[in-house]
């Protein structure tokens, strides 16, 4: 856990995926990190535990998510940088104030790390916090490696920032334990302290604030639409020169489609969507259009499946839609 803090900038070290969101938010200059630790969201605080004296960060183990969640609020509310890690069924917990947390924004880049559990390896259930995303109204990353884990963690915060909007970055578990090479920057942290000023018709969420507020909001997620359409995380990946079927994929599936339509030597586009909410529904219907078959991929829920749907019968697309919804594949486990 050591080289967290320790790699030199430019270097390639071996992370998982944990460690290595560790790494990208303390390059972030982030100032305050706080969690209630659970598998498979544990290594982050671990991580972060270990270094944040050396790192210049105030760092928590919390009573629970819901306190953990807040005292990151208090935090980013106040201008400074600040993330909160938890496993999936932590966030429903945390859900009371991350949903008027969505109302209100932030002054300093929030991001809440939700580890999702497929398969139910050290959990009770399989929930999909994608749902939370679009209950709530979080920009939501979805990275497939540590690579992408470091890369997204370091956006992530600057979307919250462009937008003034919390963001979420999911998990699962196999991303969260998987261990790969990630090119690190310089450690970046930020301030200890910052006052938090009061702006009663932003931060009093009486009814009249909070009217006022979900307009603020929906815009703001009309702004991160465009951001997903142009991200370099959504990306088309053509394997044995693409063809006339597509596959629509995010997360840990992605690795598990390229890996089958390789091995099975499929001629076919896989649009691999890293940033996936809002989903970028030009970007998407693009490719549903240049297709005759589109296999929607995901774990756990169809939830890109129920959205690649709407897009294609709102348009009147004519592109066949294969997934869970139809029973082509599982909605359980991994």
């Amino acid at each position: 856990m050591e080289k967290v803090l320790s790699a030199e900038p430019g270097s390639t070290v071996l992370l998982l995926g944990n460690e290595a969101i560790a790494r990208g938010a303390l390059e972030s200059r982030l100032s305050v990190a706080t969690t209630y630790p659970g598998t498979p969201a544990s290594e982050i605080g671990d991580t972060l535990a270990r270094v944040a004296e050396k790192a210049g960060i105030y760092f928590e183990y919390s009573t629970n998510e819901k306190v953990a969640a807040e005292v990151a609020i208090g935090a980013a509310a106040s201008g400074l940088r600040a993330m909160v890690s938890m496993k999936h069924v932590g966030v429903n917990v945390a859900s009371d104030p991350l949903m008027t947390f969505a109302y209100t924004g932030t002054r300093g880049g929030f991001v809440l790390v939700t580890a999702d559990d497929p398969s139910c390896h050290s959990s009770q259930n399989e929930q999909d916090n994608r749902f939370y995303a679009l209950f709530g109204g979080f920009p939501l990353f979805e990275p497939a490696s540590p690579q992408e884990c470091y890369d997204m963690v370091k956006r992530a915060f600057e979307v919250s920032e462009e937008l003034g909007q919390p963001v979420m970055l999911r998990t699962t578990t196999r991303v969260a334990h998987i261990r790969g090479p990630v090119t690190v920057g310089n450690i970046a942290v930020g301030p200890k302290k910052r006052e938090f000023v009061k702006e009663p018709s932003r931060f009093v969420t009486v009814p009249a604030v909070a009217r006022a507020r979900h307009l603020v909001l929906l815009e703001q997620l009309s702004k991160a639409g465009q951001m997903a359409e142009d991200s370099e995380f959504n990306i088309v990946i053509k394997v044995n020169g693409g063809g006339d079927h597509g596959i629509i994929t995010s997360s840990a599936a992605a690795n598990y489609a390229v890996d089958a339509a390789k091995d099975l030597g499929m001629h076919v586009d896989i649009l691999k969507l890293g940033f996936s909410n809002p989903i970028p529904s030009k970007k998407t219907l693009d490719f549903l259009r240049s297709h005759d078959t589109v296999v929607i991929v995901e774990e756990l829920e169809p939830v890109l499946e129920m959205q690649v749907r709407s897009l294609a019968q709102r348009d009147g697309l004519g592109t066949k839609v294969r997934g869970k919804m139809d029973g082509h594949l599982p909605r359980a486990y991994e």
